[in-house]
């Protein structure tokens, strides 16, 4: 199986954590001493350092965000696709709030494999997107369910 393949595997039980709540779900997935990277802007930029750390913020995350909305859609815009021996993508979420409008983010993602294990796992956010993101908190944050 190549990195890309076992990439998906990762995006699939991704899902599945969020649906079940189960981020041990993530384990198989990342190294013992992986980094999750979010290189953004304030409020979302951060760097996540252990498999333990990066699963519970994982959740820490969902929780205080994805799922005060009524749903969310990840989407790949380009990829994924092996780069450089990585696996990289360009992506969007969608995030849609009951009777209001659309909250959307662009990124890009990629993936450093030790094995069949993500080592580094990167996000990129532009500021633009980090100043849409605020933005839409303050026009819109008070309607949307409190985090969980």
């Amino acid at each position: 199986m190549g990195i890309v393949e076992r990439f998906l595997e990762y995006a699939q039980a991704f899902e599945d954590a969020y649906d079940s709540d189960d981020w041990s779900l993530l384990e198989p997935y990342f190294t013992e001493g992986a980094v999750y990277d979010f290189i953004a802007g304030p409020p979302l930029g951060g760097r996540h350092e252990s498999r333990a750390t990066i699963l519970s913020d994982f959740q820490a995350a969902v929780n205080g965000f994805d799922r005060r909305f009524a749903s969310r859609r990840l989407e790949f815009l380009e990829g994924p696709m092996e780069k450089n021996g990585d696996v990289w993508m360009r992506w969007v979420a969608i995030f849609t709030p009951d009777g209001g409008p659309d909250c959307r983010m662009e990124g890009e993602e990629r993936a450093v494999f030790e094995g069949d294990r993500i080592s580094l796992l990167e996000d990129k956010v532009s500021d633009e997107e980090c100043q849409r993101l605020v933005a839409y908190m303050e026009a819109h944050g008070g309607k949307l369910k409190p985090a969980a």
